[in-house]
This record gives C-alpha cells, structure tokens and sequence, in this order.
C-alpha cells in the first residue's frame, strides 16, 4: 500500500483491533478474516508475551489479511520490527519510542500512532509526528494492566483539540460501553476483547460498527 493511500485508509477508518498471535487458540487467520470481513479498518500485532522471531513468524497472517481487506496493518512498539515484516505503521506508547524517533526508523511512507493517557499527553502527541492518536483507556482492562480507566473527560478534550487528526479511544471497548463514549465526542474506537473473546467475531465486530456509523450520520 503506497503512503498516500495508507493515509487515505487512515482517515476513513473507524474500528481498530489489537490482537496477539492466538497460539493457544490456533485461530488466528480465521479471527483476522472475520473481524476485518465485517468491518475492522487497522490491526495491531500486538503480543507482549511473544519473542522477536515469534512475531516475525506471525506477522505475514495480519499483512496478508489486510490486504485481503483493504485494511492496515500496524505493529505493536518496534519501528525497526515494523519495517522488517513490512507492516503499514508502527504504534508506540508513552515509555516506548517518541514519534518522531520512530518516524526517523520507519520514514515518511508508513504510519506513526501514540497511546495517551491524559489531556497533556493528549496535547504533545498532537504537536508530535504522530498519524493518529490513541486515548484511553476509559475503563480499566486487563489488556492495559496497572493502568486506572481515566474516564470521558479526556475524550471530550481531544473531541474539542484533534481536529482532523483521527483519534481512537481505548479501554474495554465494546457495543456496551461505546455510547458514552460516542456521546462525549469519540467517533473511532479500539476494541480488544469485545471481538477477540466473542463467540461469533464477525457479528461482534458488525455491532460496534452499527454503532460507529450511526454516530457519524448524528448531526455535529
């Protein structure tokens, strides 16, 4: 995917899946092809228990599935990783590398996100050589551990400093818990469990997206 289009994808996008390598469950490409079939726009590798050659073994199922679906493919951390297994970007959170370190790996061409997890970071990572903005997480996760839920006020701050760079919100995401946050401003989301624990991906995924595009048809 050529970078003008990696951005063009970027800013249509709506629903973002972070998902590890299923080992246990041996399911992976059938996860990946549910999810993005109804709907997913970006998947993350993302595994903190994996080694490097683990996520080199793993990484051609996501690139693959997202070309099968016109979906972008972000890897979780490492810009020298991301690069290697030819992901569209690379995400770094607030203890890993800085946006503009990792745009020095990864270059112009592929995309650049950063977790937040408050109004000032909010802030920075808007001023910083970031594609997109992560925020959260409202609700407390297993998925994030050690970190409160910050709750809807800084969803609201980034509905009102954003502008037209896309922002995602994180933290327990789900056909449940998204409403209030669509309702303080949010109009992308990161989902983990919701579709990665369903029992049927695709009708779980199909249902955060209802929801997603019934809040873009909502008058500003």
């Amino acid at each position: 995917m050529r970078a003008e289009r990696r951005r063009e994808r970027l800013a249509s996008a709506r629903l973002y899946l972070c998902v590890d390598r299923r080992a246990a469950r041996g399911d992976l490409e059938s996860l990946l092809d549910a999810a993005l079939g109804a709907g997913v726009d970006l998947v993350q590798l993302r595994d903190k228990d994996a080694g490097r050659g683990e996520i080199v073994a793993a990484a051609p199922a996501f690139r693959a599935a997202a070309d099968r679906h016109d979906a972008l493919f972000i890897l979780n951390d490492d810009p020298e990783l991301a690069v290697e297994v030819g992901a569209d970007g690379v995400h770094v959170g607030q203890d890993d590398a800085t946006p503009e370190a990792a745009r020095a790996v990864v270059g112009r061409d592929m995309l650049v996100g950063r977790s937040t997890h408050a109004e000032a970071e909010i802030d920075r990572a808007l001023a910083s050589d970031s594609d997109y903005v992560a925020v959260g997480p409202v609700h407390a996760t297993p998925t994030k551990q050690g970190r409160p839920g910050i709750g809807l006020e800084p969803i609201r701050h980034a509905a009102a400093v954003a502008g037209e760079r896309p922002w995602f919100v994180t933290g327990a995401m789900s056909a449940q818990t998204a409403p209030a946050v669509l309702a303080a401003g949010a109009r992308r989301l990161v989902v983990v469990r919701a579709i990665t624990e369903a029992a049927d991906p695709a009708t779980a995924t199909a249902s955060i997206v209802a929801l997603l595009r019934g809040a873009d048809e909502r008058p500003a």
